[in-house]
C-alpha cells in the first residue's frame, strides 16, 4: 500500500488525496502537523529535504513530491477511468494551463510558510495579511473565470469529467473561502467547484474528512 505524508488543510496534499480518490487508490495517511512545525524536523526532512507536503510513497519505496508530478505519476500509473487529463494534446495543455494557473502562480503565493514571513519576518499585521492573500487570489481568478469562458467548460473545467484542473480548483475555493475571499464575481468557477465537491472522490478527500482534522 502507498503512503501519503500530508495535512488536512494543505491544497497540495488536498489536490493528491482527491486524485487517489478518483484512481480509487487505497493508500495509508501519515498526518505532518505544519500548523505545529513538523515538517521542519529533521525526521521529515529526511522524507523531503524541502520541508513539504505532499510526499507520496509508492508501493516499491520511492518517494514523490509535489502534487502536480504525483498525479500525473498517478494517471501514468493507474491509466485506467477516468483520467486526469484529455486524450487529445490541446485538450491536455489546455487542463495543464488550468492547474498550473493555480498550483504555481495562485497557490505559492498563499502558502502557510508566506504567510508565517509575512507576519514575523515583515511584520505585518493581519489586515495586511489578509489583504496580501486576498488580492492574489484575486489576481488569479479573475484570469481563471475568464478562461472558462469556453465552449470547452462543461460541468468540469474540461468537459463533464473531473482533470487535473478541477483537482487543483476545488482545494484552492476551499482556502479562499476560509480566508473569507469575495467570490461573487466568479460564477463559472464557483458552479464547477460545487459540481465537483458533490462527488465522491472529492467529498472523501476534503479536509474535515481527514484523520488530522481539529
Amino acid at each position: 500500500m502507498m503512503t501519503l505524508y500530508g495535512y488536512y488543510r494543505s491544497s497540495a496534499a488536498y489536490r493528491v488525496r482527491i486524485a487517489l480518490n478518483l484512481k480509487g487508490l487505497d493508500v495509508a495517511q501519515v498526518p505532518v502537523d505544519l500548523a505545529g512545525g513538523a515538517q521542519r524536523e529533521e525526521s521529515f526532512r529526511a522524507i523531503n529535504p524541502q520541508g513539504l507536503v505532499p510526499v507520496l510513497e509508492t508501493d516499491d519505496g520511492e518517494r514523490l513530491t509535489q502534487s502536480l508530478a504525483i498525479c500525473e505519476y498517478l494517471d501514468e500509473r493507474y491509466p485506467s477511468s477516468p483520467a486526469l487529463l484529455p486524450e487529445d494534446a490541446a485538450g491536455r495543455a489546455r487542463v495543464r494551463g488550468l492547474a498550473q494557473l493555480i498550483a504555481n502562480e495562485i497557490h505559492p503565493l498563499n502558502n502557510l510558510r508566506v504567510l508565517r514571513y509575512l507576519i514575523g519576518d515583515l511584520e505585518l499585521d493581519e489586515d495586511a495579511k489578509l489583504g496580501w492573500y486576498r488580492h492574489w487570489v484575486a489576481e488569479g481568478f479573475t484570469a481563471l473565470e475568464a478562461m472558462l469562458e469556453s465552449e470547452q467548460t462543461g460541468r468540469c473545467c474540461h468537459g463533464d469529467t473531473p482533470t487535473l484542473a478541477d483537482i487543483c480548483l476545488v482545494p484552492q475555493v476551499y482556502n479562499a473561502e476560509r480566508f473569507d475571499c469575495d467570490l461573487s464575481a466568479y460564477p463559472r468557477l464557483r458552479a464547477v467547484a460545487e459540481y465537483c465537491r458533490g462527488l465522491p472522490a472529492f467529498e472523501q478527500a476534503s479536509p474535515s474528512r481527514q484523520p488530522d482534522a481539529r
